[in-house]
């Protein structure tokens, strides 16, 4: 890599690190537009460009959640019940949609498959919808389910998973802060069992560059790590500080503009 590219995958580690902690969303798709750059500049086979950008995204996940999570515990933010009753079903999703499923899919249809559920977040996060005053968390079988179908999502698009239980848990009348503080605890083993998904899953693929393993490229994800571990921490203290209101309109906003990137790569990819 030149410098120029390590300079902005260490850029992108600090901003993404600061949002992981600020917003929970674990920083992985923040980077995937950002390392498809790099990795174009690079001259990377465009039939796996899109696939490295999201498994590394989410392999750096792995550091950026531990830090925000060590930030988050020491103020008794995090819902640990919630989850260890999540992470066996995010785990089994994760490990499922990370390995063949994510494999299969072509560079069009996975950067579209990205970017409508970028686009579904953001709506959601930004229209700020009330649940129910008497509704709670569903029984053991309803949560399994969900964090199961939420693990396989999350591996297919590179997130740590809160874009799909942020708005979940707020549903169920979880505090706003508690919620995102929480995505980040959930954060560790989605994208722990969709890493290893991705590494052994496209093991040996003739079309990967020097320095991957699987799809996940290792000179970006040190990069990136280089910085993101020392900002999540920032992130987390300033989340204490902003409103509900204002988490979810940075949440919204940052979403929508990913998505623009994102239906472009998937036109071009397209052929359109």
């Amino acid at each position: 890599m030149l410098l120029s590219d390590i300079l902005m995958l260490m850029l992108c580690g600090s901003i993404s690190g600061f949002l992981a902690g600020l917003l929970g969303i674990g920083g992985g798709m923040i980077l995937v537009p950002f390392m498809i750059m790099v990795f174009n500049h690079l001259g990377f086979n465009q039939g796996v460009v899109v696939h490295m950008a999201i498994a590394t995204g989410m392999a750096t996940i792995l550091f950026t959640t531990t830090s925000a999570i060590w930030a988050h515990h020491k103020h008794s933010s995090i819902d640990w019940k919630l989850v260890a009753s999540l992470s066996p079903g995010l785990v089994i999703g994760s490990l499922i949609g990370g390995s063949e499923i994510f494999e299969a899919l072509q560079t069009s249809w996975l950067s579209l498959f990205f970017a409508i559920f970028i686009v579904y977040t953001s709506i959601q996060m930004i229209l700020n919808k009330k649940p129910s005053p008497g509704r709670g968390l569903p029984g053991s079988m309803v949560l399994f389910s969900f964090s199961l179908f939420a693990g396989v999502l999350s591996s297919l698009v590179g997130a740590g998973g809160a874009f799909v239980t942020v708005p979940f848990m707020l549903w169920c009348n979880i505090k706003p802060h508690t919620a995102m503080a929480t995505s980040s605890g959930l954060g560790f083993p989605i994208a722990a069992a969709a890493t290893i998904g991705y590494m052994f899953g496209s093991w040996g693929l003739p079309t990967l560059p020097a320095g991957s393993v699987g799809f996940v490229y290792v000179p970006a994800v040190a990069c990136i790590v280089a910085l993101s571990i020392f900002t999540a921490p920032l992130g987390a203290k300033m989340a204490r500080k902003l409103n509900v209101a204002q988490l979810k309109r940075i949440f919204g906003v940052l979403m929508l503009m990913l998505a623009v990137f994102m239906f472009n790569e998937s036109r071009k990819a397209f052929g359109f």
